[in-house]
């Protein structure tokens, strides 16, 4: 049966055309993808994403289990509400998840998880975690809202009260804090400056009429799509799954080899970066009419490859692409596109930063 968050009928209620992602029943527009992308690139819009997965982690061992169970040092976190991205690896170096760890206090950290893969996710962490006493509770209580845009602080900010506005307000990226009953993470998929807020379900439906209320707009998946894209930001089981590593997935700046941590797929990716790895991840951008979509092939000097995220640019108005390829010079790159190959330039990613094309896209 398809899982719905508590936004499901506000959703309908406003004209969403719902659709099916990862067993939830989700928002892909509200009427027009592309004035939904303007919309977060140029002001503010809001995203339920409530059906992602909040796992909250107590015990004296935390620590110790996340060292273990992320590529990335969890040694890095020191700071109450200081966030930290990376992946989980099997033995073979292959990504089983990318998540997002809050430390909280040193017997209590924050994990979130995606939701197309909560139930792999769960069942891996919790059989990584027995050996360590540690208690793991599913936060189901709460929902989630990305508020994302070059005005979100500032709508979000005159919601709170002065004292918790003061707070946030001063919160770095990549940092999180309570706030009025709410947690607040400056953190975001789009490439814009903003807030994933949790929330009480019980405040969730209220909460997000006042940000309407304050012109923040909502926005679905498919214009979530497009902004992560734009920015240059991976989705699992897209541009990376099992069968790819990070360092082949343009994520070796998630991985921390420090000493005397032995995480899960260590060995596996030191091997591989003894040798280099055999692919690598590239940026495209198409001048020529068309789209770039997932699955085309891509040709290269060193040998072909293929898209993994594709898709038109409501930003540079082009389709752009992140593709996995041979390691090694490109050369000239083309991509088959219904059986004629059109040629295509390496451009490094993000695309767009700060509302605006990269350098040299």
């Amino acid at each position: 049966m398809t899982k719905q968050t508590v936004f499901n009928a506000t959703h309908r209620a406003l004209g969403a055309k719902m659709v099916d992602f990862g067993g939830w029943d989700m928002p892909i527009h509200y009427g027009s993808q592309i004035d939904e992308h303007h919309q977060v690139r140029r002001d503010a819009g809001m995203f339920d994403v409530s059906h992602m997965t909040v796992l909250d982690m107590h015990g004296d061992k935390v620590r110790p289990f996340l060292r273990l169970l992320v590529a990335n040092s969890v040694d890095k976190l020191t700071k109450s509400g200081k966030a930290l991205y990376s992946a989980m690896l099997d033995d073979s170096g292959g990504v089983v998840d990318d998540l997002i760890i809050y430390y909280l206090r040193e017997d209590f950290f924050r994990v979130v998880v995606n939701a197309a893969t909560r139930d792999k996710d769960v069942a891996w962490i919790t059989g990584k975690a027995a050996p360590f006493g540690i208690d793991i509770k599913e936060r189901r209580d709460l929902a989630m809202v990305a508020v994302q845009g070059p005005n979100a602080r500032d709508k979000v900010l005159g919601l709170l009260s002065p004292d918790a506005a003061a707070r946030v307000a001063k919160l770095g990226k990549f940092v999180a804090a309570d706030a009025d009953g709410l947690f607040v993470a400056r953190t975001g998929y789009t490439g814009e400056d903003g807030f994933e807020i949790m929330v009480p379900e019980t405040q969730a439906v209220e909460f997000w009429n006042r940000l309407l209320a304050a012109g923040v707009k909502p926005a679905g998946l498919g214009a979530r799509d497009t902004l992560r894209l734009e920015a240059g930001m991976a989705l699992y089981g897209q541009d990376m799954d099992e069968s790819v590593s990070p360092l082949e997935a343009g994520l070796s700046w998630t991985v921390t080899f420090d000493e005397g941590r032995d995480f899960t797929g260590r060995a596996a990716l030191e091997a591989q970066k003894s040798v280099g790895a055999p692919r690598q991840m590239i940026g495209l951008v198409l001048d020529e009419k068309g789209v770039l979509r997932h699955g085309q092939a891509v040709f290269t000097a060193a040998g072909e490859g293929e898209i993994l995220s594709g898709t038109f640019s409501p930003t540079l108005g082009k389709a752009i692409a992140l593709a996995r390829v041979p390691a090694g010079e490109t050369g000239a790159v083309e991509v088959d596109i219904r059986g004629k190959r059109l040629p295509v330039r390496v451009v490094r990613y993000p695309f767009v930063r700060d509302g605006a094309a990269q350098a040299g896209v």
